[in-house]
Parts: C-alpha cells; structure tokens; sequence
C-alpha cells in the first residue's frame, strides 16, 4: 500500500530580507502591508493559522478606522459585512447617554470586525503588496553579530530543522510575551498600576444600537456589534473579583454581572446558544516597552499594552505600525528616536487615562469626566494621524540601493549580556541553555 507523503510546512522564498516581523496579527500585518507597499522585501511569521480567531473587544475607535480608510480597507470591511456603528451610547446606572458620531470622509462611523475577519484581510493586502507570510511557523530565537545587533530569526516547524533567515530589522508584533522583547532585553519603560478581567462571548443582537457601554459600582460591561448579525458582550471588573467570584463559574458570575448593569443587556446575553463558547482574560497591568534597539522593534502588545476596558488595543497596533513604518523606511537615528517619542506621547497619555476607567476607583458622578479625558486624547490622536502621509521609501535607498539598518542600528551600544554574541542565538544565551 504506497505511503502517504509527508507534507512538510512551508520555507521562506529567501534567504535575507529587509524586515522580518513576528506576529502576523493586526500590529505585525499591518507593518508588513506598509513596508511592502513602499517595496521592501518582507516576511512575516505567526505560529497561528492563516484567518484564525483570537481574544478581543473588536472594537475600532476614530484612529483605527481613519487609518484604515487611508489605506483602502474600510470600505472592504464594510463589503464583509461589518456594521457601522453611527452611535455609541454610555449606561451610567440608570443614566443614558448618547453620543452621535460626526461623519466625514475618511470616518463614516466606527467597525467592529471579527479578527477572522480584520486580521485576515490585513494579510491578504500584504501580500497582494509583496510581502511574504509564513503561518503555523514558529519563531524560536533570535541571532546577533559580534556587536549584539540582531540580524535575524531561527525559524522551527514540524518535521523541519532550524532555520535561519536575516533582515535588516526584526519586527515584534508578537504579543504581550513578546519572544522577541526578551530576546533583546527590551525595557519596561513604564508599568501601569492596576489590571481588570474581562469574560467574552457572543450573541446574536439587532447592531443598530451601535456600541453600548455600562457602568455601576466596581463593576462594567459593553455590548460591541460585530460581523454575522452577532455582538461581542462583554463583563468587566477588578482582578481580585474575578479571583473571588469567577474562577469556578464564568458562565454564571458573567450572567450576575451583566444583570447587575442591565437587565435588558443580561436578556441580550441569554440569546446566546446554551453551548456558546466563553473566554476569559484575567488582566495583567498595562505597560510601555522600549520601542527599539539595535536591529529590532516593537509594535502592538509587545510595545505597548493597557487594559482592554477602552478598547483602544487595535488603534494602538495601527498607529504605532505607521509610525515605525516611516522610521524605517527614513533609516535614520533622528527617524526612530521621533517615532518612540510620538508613540510614548500617546501611550502615556492612554495608558493614564486607561488606568483612569481600569482601576475601577471612580463613582458614577466622576467616571463620564474620565471617558471626556479619554476621547480628548484620542482626538489629538486622530488630528496627529491626519497630518502624517503615507510611508514611502525615501529616494536615496530607492534608486538601486538595497535597503539597509538605519544609521543608529548599525553602529550599536551592545545590549547587556550580548556583547561576545557572533551570530548566537539570543535567548538560548541569556536563559543559559547552549547556543
């Protein structure tokens, strides 16, 4: 009886590109889609299949979807079947308030995709772009020369030995574990203070209410329209009430919580089919991480992450993946020390304001002026993001020339603990396994 062939997983077209990212989701998709655009040779590597699902709100503010409307994708979500939300509307209590959002041009009304759904068409413009994606792969190390800077990626997968594959620039959008910020001893610039647990799961709603978010006492929730006529209904509340109450009944201590706020939204909830899948996020306090280094960077939750309670996660990845975009593209010290000086602008100021509504210390006769704080902030976001164009590659390197490591990169100050490094791998090193 002839033997089924093994089917080995995919190898990279090349041997060396420009960039390398790690981590094929909003943040990592999103700056592969920009860097091919402006005809750099890009590979991207997710250990998550190709369109696969994943934990998240869904819900895109004003500078996601400007930002996704200036690179013509708005309109092909909206295609997908994602609703516009022209409304959103704050439950303070018993108190209802609702918020018309004005529309223009490049911001008909905020989305809510499914990540199946965002995520997916992320990639599939990356690569009609140029750039490569490798999926169900695994990053496993990264490599330096003698100098420390990174030069590449050891890639592992089934049935297939290591291999290594070199850039001009490693890429982390891979996540709050970021394998990458620890392979380069990425610093905790700032760490956040407080940490909230979110219980998700969908039913089936009517999306013309637009987005709803409900607050009492040391308790919240929200009501997120998104693709295939359903909702994202979401509980919220402090860490240490998720430990009490709901490590042994999520179903059950969700259904208190959402009946706490609302009774209608509990009804809402109860829609859901009695199998419905749950998924929970426990909370860990929010962070901001050195953005760069010696031929690497960060984008998304390996940069920065706040608390999901704002939904403002996948507005964070977009901007931050622009804003590196251009630095390297510029190639320039001045380039990626503005670009970590724009993001920390902006992730301190949403990481206190975050930290503001997460920390679960406010009454509702305070907690409206902390969501005004939080809109102020991101309507500087969304002024800031209108001025800035599109990346291109600056002419200089486009004339023949490959691109190269931006000055600061090629010249660096060895991390601690990589200097005897020549072309080691960096976290078998530093955790003291043999390279």
């Amino acid at each position: 009886m002839p033997m089924t062939p093994i089917s080995l997983p995919p190898v990279p077209k090349r041997t060396r590109y420009d960039a390398i990212v790690v981590g094929a989701r909003c943040a990592g998709a999103s700056t592969a889609l920009l860097l091919a655009r402006a005809g750099l040779k890009v590979l991207a590597i997710d250990r998550r299949p190709y369109g696969s699902d994943t934990l998240s709100t869904h819900a895109l503010m004003r500078p996601a979807v400007l930002q996704l409307s200036r690179w013509g994708l708005l309109e092909p979500l909206l295609k997908a079947g994602t609703p516009l939300i022209e409304a959103t509307t704050f439950h303070y209590g018993d108190e209802e308030i609702t918020i018309p959002l004005n529309a223009g041009p490049d911001l008909p009304g905020l989305i809510a995709p499914r990540r199946t759904v965002l995520d997916r068409m992320l990639v599939d413009a990356a690569r009609n772009a140029g750039a490569e994606f490798l999926h169900d792969m695994a990053v496993g190390d990264l490599f330096a020369d003698t100098r420390g800077r990174v030069r590449g990626v050891e890639i592992r997968g089934a049935g297939r030995a290591a291999l290594r594959v070199s850039a001009d620039i490693v890429v982390g959008a891979d996540g709050i574990g970021s394998l990458v910020a620890k392979c380069c001893d990425a610093q905790v610039l700032r760490s956040g203070t407080v940490s909230a647990a979110h219980v998700f799961a969908y039913a089936p709603v009517e999306p013309r209410g637009g987005y709803q978010w409900y607050f009492r006492d040391g308790i919240a929730g929200s009501l997120i329209p998104t693709n295939d006529g359903l909702a994202c209904i979401v509980a919220s509340v402090p860490t240490r009430l998720f430990d009490q109450r709901f490590r042994l009944r999520h179903g059950g201590a969700r259904m208190e919580v959402l009946e706490a706020l609302s009774p209608a939204l509990a009804e809402q909830a109860s829609r859901a089919p009695k199998d419905v899948r749950l998924q929970a996020f426990r909370g860990v306090p929010g962070y901001i991480r050195q953005a760069c280094g010696p031929g690497w960077a960060l984008v998304g939750d390996a940069g920065f992450f706040r608390d999901p309670l704002t939904a403002h996660g996948i507005s964070d990845a977009l901007r931050d993946a622009a804003g590196l975009a251009h630095a390297v593209l510029d190639g320039s010290a001045a380039a990626f020390a503005a670009w970590q000086q724009e993001r920390d602008r902006f992730a301190n100021q949403i990481l206190d304001t975050t930290d503001a509504v997460a920390g679960f210390d406010w009454t509702l006769a305070d907690i409206g002026e902390r969501h005004r704080r939080f809109s102020a902030v991101m309507k500087a976001e969304v002024q800031a993001l209108a001025g800035q164009p599109m990346p291109v590659l600056r002419a200089s390197s486009a004339k023949g020339r490959p691109y190269r490591a931006p000055a600061n990169q090629d010249e660096p100050q060895a991390p601690a603990g990589a200097s005897n490094l020549s072309t080691s791998n960096l976290y078998r090193n530093r955790t003291g396994a043999r390279p």
